[in-house]
């Protein structure tokens, strides 16, 4: 997969540039008195706590100096696209282990690849967030440290008498392509969703099988009529002997029950005449006929 090889490598870029970036800051603050032409050195970096950075710089009207701090708290979006960063490069290795040496138990119950596409998608959607959210934050992290908003916070740049210059003004290629690495992650991990989907179950479940052209509908009848057809072609002669003995034995048959039938058909009852029953009723003699006897089956 895609991700095996790419994915780690895009995400140590992405958590790499962020937290590894330092910022540096130089400003000349020129008194009208020329007591003091003092240059000032501001440091910042990563997680972008601007509050917590202070500097120093001269008060024109007294031998003094003031202790003065930046404005703006980033932290949050910085770590969180440093914490997704870090855990999309241990969930890659893993990954990687797991298809390299563990494939059977990875496909065993459709298990692995399920999970494997839901980390997947969760993955893509924090890179979406934590990517938005850094560029979001690195435009305002500009903003606060620009020259021109750092001299606003001296006192002695507000006066128009003082001349206050900025230096050396902070790079900002490594923060711009720390935003770009997260952007090309959101990309690739969005792009493996549908291989892993592939993988998984539902896939395999959601295939149909396709179905045969008229063409090969008609292929196949063909095939099986010439097939049924040569099955039922035998040659007469090496069944002629056996053909003859059946057929003569179920004329045979069909003579028998013909006979049989002649029979059934002509064996009726017979009737004939018996001798004369006197049946008598209350000691009379009554009139003598003939009697019927049925000869029964």
């Amino acid at each position: 997969m895609c991700m095996v090889i790419f994915a780690p490598i895009f995400a140590i870029c992405a958590f790499a540039t962020c937290a590894g970036y330092y910022g540096h800051l130089q400003v000349k603050v020129d008194c009208a008195d020329r007591r003091s032409n003092l240059s000032i050195n501001i440091d910042f970096g990563y997680p972008f706590r601007l509050q917590e950075v202070h500097f120093k710089a001269p008060l024109c009207e007294a031998k003094r100096e003031e202790v003065i701090f930046l404005h703006g708290n980033f932290s949050s979006s910085a770590q969180f696209f440093l914490t997704v960063g870090v855990f999309a490069f241990l969930y890659s290795l893993l990954a990687t282990i797991v298809y390299v040496f563990y494939q059977n138990t990875y496909l065993r119950n459709n298990r692995g690849p399920l999970v494997d596409f839901l980390v997947t998608i969760i993955f893509s959607c924090m890179w979406l967030v934590s990517s938005c959210c850094w560029t979001k934050t690195l435009s305002d992290i500009k903003t606060a440290t620009t020259p021109t908003q750092v001299l606003l916070l001296i006192s002695a740049c507000r006066s128009q008498e003082n001349k206050c210059t900025a230096t050396q003004e902070s790079p900002w290629s490594q923060l711009n392509t720390s935003a770009v690495f997260g952007f090309v992650n959101v990309v690739l991990w969005a792009g493996n969703i549908w291989f892993v989907f592939k993988e998984t179950g539902w896939y395999k479940t959601g295939q149909r099988y396709p179905t045969r052209s008229a063409s090969g509908k008609r292929t196949s009848e063909m095939r099986q009529r010439l097939y049924s057809g040569s099955s039922l072609e035998q040659p007469e002669e090496a069944f002629g002997p056996q053909l003859d003995r059946q057929n003569s034995f179920n004329q045979q048959v069909s003579r028998q029950s013909s006979f049989n039938q002649t029979q059934v058909s002509l064996s009726l009852p017979h009737a004939y005449l018996g001798k004369p029953v006197v049946y008598e009723r209350e000691n009379e003699v009554a009139s003598q006929g003939p009697m019927i006897f049925v000869n029964e089956m």
